[in-house]
């Protein structure tokens, strides 16, 4: 017998963490589980859980409780945001499908995203001075930055949406927009949080140079370096050039490509450009496919393109995407949130979206795939990062998710 509270904190989960006294990682955990060891907690009761919801530290946190069905068969979640307002997220995400549906502007939105975060260094502990999605891709002075050409006409298109939703700010609106271009065009779900805090002004941008360049000398090694420097790794750099699936490049603008193909010369929207795919709005692992046959001359392969089947270390993963579409789309949707997080501020700092299910496991040990039913059943598979929290004064389960 299970008994299950959900709660929503108004606060950010290390707090909650360090009030519980001990945290270990959902991977740490998963891996002991899977080593044959098995976790046990004691008989749980509805008494405990009564007096845990009404205990000071959840009072304190001013958390609301509710007592959920005794099963893990209809999982509720309750969403808290600070920075950004939830309800303004949701209707700018229907505003955002809208656009993408009329101005086909998938591409260039997911562009958008990636190069307000990709200019992230992990060597810089300071904010903003560190880079990372911060909404200053907004000012003109990173917009002339070569590798950004053409991102003003993105701007554009989602101005009016920044305009009706004050509650969120650009660097959300961004990473919103860049997640709902990969879902729409038929990607995976990415698992996104929000309340990122925008930049001040012109002043805060980062220095241009911080991009990845398409046709550098060594191009494996390029890649390496600037992702490296974001503290992604060569799963990440394939995974995230997968995206090239949408998309087209134009020579006015990046000096590389077709001025048109077959596949480009009649739009949708704008027509002209050289495409890395036949169906450059559809979000699959075409790309892979397409560049390990590369039977197709109206079809885009840049430097940086083919090394990830040159380079021995990027090819394990080229060809396990190429051969896989869905090993493709749960790495890269693993690696886009990576992405859009990396060197935002966030307000509350670090968590933006609380889901607390705490789970009382009635005597029962916890295999691995036991702990992934679990998670499932409570709908924190989605969710970018996991917490596992064990409590070794009371000696019960607590799953945490961000």
């Amino acid at each position: 017998m299970a008994e299950r509270v959900s709660l929503a904190l108004n606060t950010t989960t290390t707090t909650m963490a360090s009030s519980l006294r001990t945290q270990v990682s959902a991977s740490r955990l998963l891996r002991f589980s899977s080593s044959g060891s098995k976790l046990s907690f004691p008989s749980s009761s509805l008494s405990f859980t009564r007096s845990l919801v009404s205990s000071p530290l959840l009072s304190q946190k001013r958390c609301q409780a509710a007592l959920v069905n005794r099963s893990f068969s209809s999982a509720a979640t309750t969403h808290c945001t600070a920075a950004t307002d939830p309800e303004q997220l949701k209707s700018a995400r229907e505003d955002i499908k809208e656009l993408l549906n009329t101005k086909f502007c998938h591409p260039i939105l997911v562009r958008l995203g990636w190069h307000d975060a990709g200019t992230y260094n992990k060597n810089i502990s300071e904010w903003p001075q560190r880079g990372g999605a911060n909404g200053s891709l907004r000012y003109e002075i990173e917009l002339k930055h070569a590798a950004n050409a053409g991102l003003v006409n993105a701007l554009n298109l989602i101005k009016h949406i920044k305009d009706m939703y004050s509650g969120i700010s650009y660097a959300d609106l961004f990473q919103l927009a860049s997640a709902t271009a990969i879902e729409e065009a038929g990607g995976p779900k990415i698992p996104m949080k929000y309340g990122r805090v925008d930049t001040s002004g012109p002043h805060e941008c980062p220095e241009e140079g911080r991009l990845p360049d398409a046709g550098p000398p060594s191009p494996a090694n390029h890649l390496r370096e600037v992702f490296y420097r974001m503290g992604l790794d060569d799963k990440d750099i394939v995974a995230l050039s997968g995206a090239h699936t949408l998309g087209r490049s134009r020579p006015e603008r990046s000096g590389w490509g077709k001025p048109e193909t077959k596949y480009t010369k009649e739009g949708p929207g704008a027509p002209g450009g050289q495409s890395w795919t036949p169906e450059w709005l559809k979000f699959d692992n075409s790309y892979f496919t397409e560049i390990k046959e590369k039977r197709d001359e109206d079809l885009l392969v840049l430097p940086t393109d083919a090394a990830i089947f040159e380079d021995p270390s990027f090819k394990v993963y080229a060809e396990k995407y190429a051969a896989d579409q869905d090993a493709f789309f749960k790495d890269y949707a693993e690696s886009h949130a990576k992405l859009s997080n990396l060197g935002a501020k966030f307000n509350p700092p670090e968590v933006s979206r609380c889901y607390i299910s705490v789970v009382f496991i009635a005597s029962k040990p916890l295999s691995s795939s036991r702990i992934k039913i679990i998670m499932m059943q409570h709908r924190v598979i989605d969710i970018y990062y996991l917490i596992i929290i064990l409590s070794y004064c009371v000696g019960y389960h607590y799953l945490v998710g961000i």
